[in-house]
């Protein structure tokens, strides 16, 4: 199985301001072209903003969704964050995974965040989403879901673990960020995965203040890119399945892992 080249696109979001945040993405993909998938952060074109009303899309004539595919062509690469969507006439914090111009798969966040009334306006999911890219097996997950392992737990099924690959796309506070360095390898350790996490920067609308902290995080916990402080910036970095396999076999817990 090839190698997969991990973007980690983490910026300073404007406030409900879609128009601005597609510039400020379009800038750094054009500085960093190469990507084989490439993580946006929670929210990416309106920041973590509860204003679903005037602010969520129609999911099957999303704008944003198509912005997505668009530049997914352009690019050659795949995206995956997170959009304010309706539905049904309801509410999703809905991650999107875009790939060669097309949705490969969705995930409804399943874990809201209470303390900002995320819960009284969005639809929670149900389950894990694991999508098959390039070979590899992805879990899709946001933000409020890392504090839960239970929503990502690796297993092995039929002589195989579900997933090699974790992802996060969060807007994650400064206040909080230990929890959010710790949790993240502690996910990647104890579901024997590679973790890539990207978070924002900047000051948001109801002047939450966020530094960052994106990373890449080896199946063993030992991180391949270090947490990146408050820069606005697209990181590269690439992951291996062998490396992976080798972790898996030097230390083979998943397989007793009780279903």
């Amino acid at each position: 199985m090839q190698d997969l080249v991990i973007g980690l696109l983490q910026f300073d979001q404007a406030w409900q301001n879609p128009k601005e945040n597609r510039s400020r993405i379009e800038y750094e993909l054009k500085t960093h072209p190469g990507a084989d998938l490439i993580l946006i952060p929670e929210m990416a074109f309106t920041g973590f903003s509860m204003n679903a009303k005037e602010f969520a899309e129609e999911w099957d004539k999303s704008e944003s969704v198509e912005w997505l595919m668009q530049r997914s062509r352009e690019y050659n690469t795949a995206f995956y964050t997170s959009l304010l969507i309706k539905s049904e006439g309801k509410y999703y914090n809905r991650g999107v995974f875009i790939a060669e111009g097309k949705m490969l798969a969705y995930y409804n966040k399943q874990y809201l965040f209470a303390f900002s009334g995320e819960d009284q306006v969005f639809e929670s999911g149900k389950s894990q989403t694991i999508v098959s890219f390039k070979g590899w097996k992805i879990n899709l997950q946001i933000c409020f879901d890392l504090r839960f392992p239970e929503a990502a737990r690796n297993q092995v099924l039929s002589g195989n673990p579900q997933y090699d690959l974790l992802l996060y796309v969060a807007n994650w506070p400064t206040r909080r960020i230990s929890n959010w360095d710790s949790l993240l390898l502690a996910r990647a350790i104890e579901n024997q995965c590679f973790v890539a996490a990207v978070n924002r920067v900047g000051v948001d609308g109801n002047q939450i203040v966020y530094e960052g902290h994106s990373c890449l995080i080896s199946a063993d916990g030992s991180y391949l890119t270090a947490p990146i402080l408050n820069d606005s910036t697209l990181v590269l970095h690439s992951i291996s399945y062998l490396h992976l396999q080798h972790i898996r076999r030097t230390l083979p817990f998943l397989k007793e892992r009780k279903l």
